[in-house]
């Protein structure tokens, strides 16, 4: 494969199905607002979107499975799968409220190859494959060269469902809280995970969440300098429901605080 050529056409995808996503918001009311679950929203925006993805990228990539969060297509059991959000933070969406995002990655295996977030409000593409630098609208990006958890502002999500871990979860906060240059909750996690691959964040951890929310991200983090790891250490953080993503810098002191607060 092409890695290359497939990440640009992804990135074209993601643009023009932004585009659609944005013009919607002109329209958009409360009315055409869905419920999934508890505080778990879908509405036509999301729907579509996600149909125009994998229309699009079933050109590029035919023998390819989906894993995506509205159920479009079906997951192939061995080689390729998309994984796709077609509009994470849809909750601030439907608010009018940015961030909002389509994030979309190509996995083979049990490895995420290709990722791309795009953030749609601010029309910011980020992008990175197996083997390249990562990139914010062409432009190669880093995360931050911050040596302490001290010195850094953090991001972090609050769980829509799963409350079982609220305990240890805000005396993380009240501790980051003390102990950094702050905490920031934007309600997209795919661009939490961008944010901190071009440095504006240091490090980002949050429970609760699925692949599609992670899977791009992740790998730009990586391919941007950073590391990404679960709460207990290990690799599972893209079905694993949890996530560590930060500077190389502060990795060690950052994993060893939120370990500690959130594995029991």
């Amino acid at each position: 494969m092409n890695l290359e050529k497939i990440c640009e056409q992804v990135v074209e995808i993601s643009r023009v199905t932004g585009k659609f996503i944005k013009n919607e918001l002109t329209t958009f009311s409360q009315q055409h607002v869905e419920t999934k679950g508890i505080h778990n929203f879908v509405s036509y925006v999301d729907k579509t979107a996600e149909e125009k993805i994998v229309s699009a990228l079933t050109v590029i990539l035919p023998n390819a499975g989906f894993i995506a969060e509205e159920g479009t297509g079906k997951p192939s059991e061995n080689g390729l799968n998309w994984v796709i959000d077609p509009l994470d933070g849809t909750t601030n969406y439907i608010h009018g409220l940015p961030p909002f995002a389509i994030s979309i990655a190509l996995m083979q295996g049990e490895q995420v190859i290709l990722g791309v977030v795009y953030e749609i409000s601010l029309d910011e593409c980020f992008w990175a494959y197996t083997g390249s630098d990562a990139f914010l609208n062409g432009k190669k990006i880093n995360v931050s060269n911050i040596e302490t958890v001290n010195d850094s502002l953090i991001a972090t999500g609050f769980p829509y469902y799963d409350y079982n871990r609220m305990e240890p979860f805000l005396k993380s906060i009240e501790y980051f809280m003390r102990n950094s240059h702050g905490l920031r909750r934007l309600g997209s996690a795919a661009t939490d995970l961008a944010y901190v691959a071009c440095g504006r964040f240091e490090a980002f951890y949050e429970y609760g969440l699925q692949s599609w929310d992670v899977a791009a991200g992740s790998l730009i983090v990586q391919q941007a300098g950073g590391k990404v790891i679960d709460f207990t250490g290990k690799k599972n953080y893209i079905f694993g429901k949890e996530i560590i993503a930060s500077n190389s810098n502060i990795f060690t002191e950052f994993q060893r605080i939120t370990k500690y607060f959130m594995v029991k």
